[in-house]
């Protein structure tokens, strides 16, 4: 794939997807927006890949929207809202049917902090920071970080740096559980890198897509009967299915399995009947 904004490259079923606009700290414009949002379509629908790495060139992650660039021309609701961009890419990253792993190279500010808490696992760099900077700039938290913000580090963690909008290093946001673990900057890559290759050489990836939209989806959820109801589901069709068969003889034959299903072929329809949310 050939964006101008950004890097894809696919290498051993492991993708890294590189934001790429080091001259500008990698600040989002319309055009990286949907650049991003074709390239996890083209995640999705690739079965080659398996995990998705989502880094910056340079030495910033993200530091926010690209002030120089204009407005954002986004669809609108019936009363005329414009989308929060932020919203439209923290919401295709929790879409994603392959995990992700954001591996924070630098400052990653407003939109480029909230656009990592759909992320499945973060490492960061000794010199990642992250600023919720939002009241600051006298506007609101964005990209859907009031939902996804307290539910990675607690309320009373989220509150304190949404309303102070104070920068958050990488040993504090360790701490808080926003980030798994801090790197230098040489072993950043690598460290992402062997968490993914860990998916990719030992679990079956319409498994993986499937438990990661059941963590996702029952993150809402009031009571942990609905997460039995759709556990329930899901291992009732995945016992019936050529990658269970593939595992149980593997584990028996002591080898790596060679799981034969593929994401494309579709997952299992494992939730309560519900319409899914639109922005209105």
């Amino acid at each position: 794939m050939s964006y101008e904004t950004l890097r894809y490259d696919v290498e051993e079923h492991i993708l890294t997807l590189t934001l790429n606009r080091p001259d500008k700290l990698n600040a989002l414009t319309d055009q990286m927006l949907e650049e991003l949002l074709d390239a996890f379509d083209a995640a999705d629908a690739d079965d080659d890949v398996r995990a998705i790495i989502v880094t910056g060139a340079g030495k910033a992650f993200c530091a926010g929207a690209d002030l120089s660039g204009g407005g954002f021309t986004a669809p609108t609701n019936g009363d005329g809202v414009p989308r929060d961009r932020g919203g439209v890419i923290a919401l295709r990253i929790f879409d994603s049917l392959k995990p992700v792993i954001g591996a924070i190279n630098g400052a990653a500010v407003g939109v480029g902090a909230s656009m990592t808490l759909p992320m499945d696992i973060r490492v960061s760099s000794t010199y990642g920071k992250f600023g919720f900077v939002y009241v600051r700039r006298g506007i609101v938290a964005e990209g859907a970080s009031s939902w996804f913000l307290p539910r990675i580090v607690g309320i009373g963690t989220a509150m304190e740096w949404v309303a102070t909008g104070k920068l958050v290093v990488a040993d504090e946001a360790r701490r808080a559980g926003l980030v798994r673990s801090v790197h230098t900057p040489g072993a950043l890559l690598p460290a992402a890198r062997s968490i993914a290759q860990e998916i990719v050489e030992h679990t079956a990836p319409v498994s993986v897509a499937l438990s990661r939209r059941l963590l996702w989806e029952m993150a809402g959820e009031p009571h942990p009967m609905a997460a039995h109801r759709a556990d329930s589901r899901a291992i009732a069709a995945r016992r019936v299915s050529g990658d269970a068969a593939e595992g149980v003889s593997a584990f028996f034959e002591k080898r790596a399995p060679a799981f034969p299903d593929q994401v494309s072929d579709g997952l299992p329809d494992v939730f309560d009947s519900r319409a899914r949310p639109t922005f209105s």
